[in-house]
């Protein structure tokens, strides 16, 4: 599970949210575990039954307002079983005011205030894509990720099978590297799945006898790209005799990355076989499936609609005869 503190938070994104520190200074340690941020809601008028202390507190207008509008002893009262949960961190939108008291229950409650100029539309629209890009389920994949055609085409197989040699040869026919030997993915939403490369190692390739080698320095900056989806996994698997293969294609194999199925296919590996040109394939194929034409599926349907009108002959001729 990826860590977030407030104070990386503030760091990271003090420009952009135009944040200020208020509130205790020692808050800045507190963890943030989870990517939603809200309001407060009911718990400013004192009932907090429902209340999610996890997410991050944002006060916008109508809350500040709504604070200042209470008597001093209700707002205290009400402030100090706000602040009483262990919340991260409070974020008050539109460089206001703080309400009375506010400040001085944050600081004994040891938890930060961070203001933002801009309007709390703006601020969410901002905070929400950096928490849910920072919170994204992630592992590391031993593979070559390349685009091909616009496709993400992820190749896997044991080492030394010839998957960096593969996409060596894809960026030598005009198509781009994303990562080599060790691909970060990412799931973004529900169904995506987004690979890079190690920021220390992005853009370099390991050829087995050569050493390591700048794609971009070699090909240009179109040869690379910081990241794509992958839309497809490609298998390199050494070929042996009785080993089952996949003919038409009717049957799509899936592979789960971070709970996502993602098509693969499996290439046999065999003497003069040219991967690369089978790779570009399947990625016009995937894009022709993309766009609701399978041309294993049509063949099949033809096939199968030849098929019943020979039957039909058959059945007219057989009652002729009758």
């Amino acid at each position: 599970m990826p860590t977030l503190t407030v104070g990386a938070l503030y760091e990271r994104m003090r420009e952009t949210l135009q944040l200020e520190l208020l509130g205790s200074a020692d808050g800045l340690q507190r963890p943030i575990e989870t990517d939603d941020a809200s309001g407060p809601g009911l718990v400013l008028a004192g009932y907090t039954g429902r209340f999610v202390h996890q997410r991050l507190q944002v006060l916008g207008e109508t809350e500040v307002s709504y604070l200042r509008s209470l008597s001093a002893d209700v707002r205290a009262r009400n402030l100090a079983a706000f602040f009483a949960y262990p919340i991260p961190c409070v974020m008050i939108t539109k460089g206001q005011e703080l309400p009375d008291g506010m400040e001085q229950e944050a600081r004994r409650a040891g938890i930060a205030i961070l203001r933002s100029a801009l309007k709390t539309q703006e601020f969410y629209h901002l905070l929400a894509p950096f928490l849910e890009d920072t919170f994204a389920p992630t592992t590391n994949l031993h593979g070559s990720l390349a685009d091909v055609y616009g496709v993400g085409l992820l190749f896997t197989g044991q080492s030394g099978i010839g998957k960096s040699e593969c996409v060596l040869d894809l960026v030598e026919r005009g198509h781009r590297l994303v990562a080599d030997d060790v691909v970060i993915a990412r799931r973004k939403g529900a169904d995506v799945v987004l690979g890079a490369g190690h920021p220390l190692q992005r853009h370099y390739m390991e050829i087995r006898g050569v050493g390591l080698i700048d794609v971009r320095a070699i090909f240009g900056i179109r040869a690379v790209r910081q990241q794509k989806r992958i839309e497809v996994v490609v298998h390199l698997q050494q070929w042996k005799d009785g080993m089952p293969i996949e003919r038409t294609g009717l049957e799509t194999a899936l592979t789960d990355i971070l709970g996502v199925e993602i098509p693969r296919v499996t290439i046999p590996i065999i003497p003069g076989k040219n991967i690369t040109v089978v790779a570009e394939v399947i990625a016009m194929g995937h894009l022709l499936r993309y766009s609701g034409e399978d041309p294993a599926h049509a063949f099949n349907e033809r096939l199968k609609g030849h098929m019943r009108q020979k039957a039909d002959v058959q059945r007219y001729l057989l009652d002729d005869d009758e």
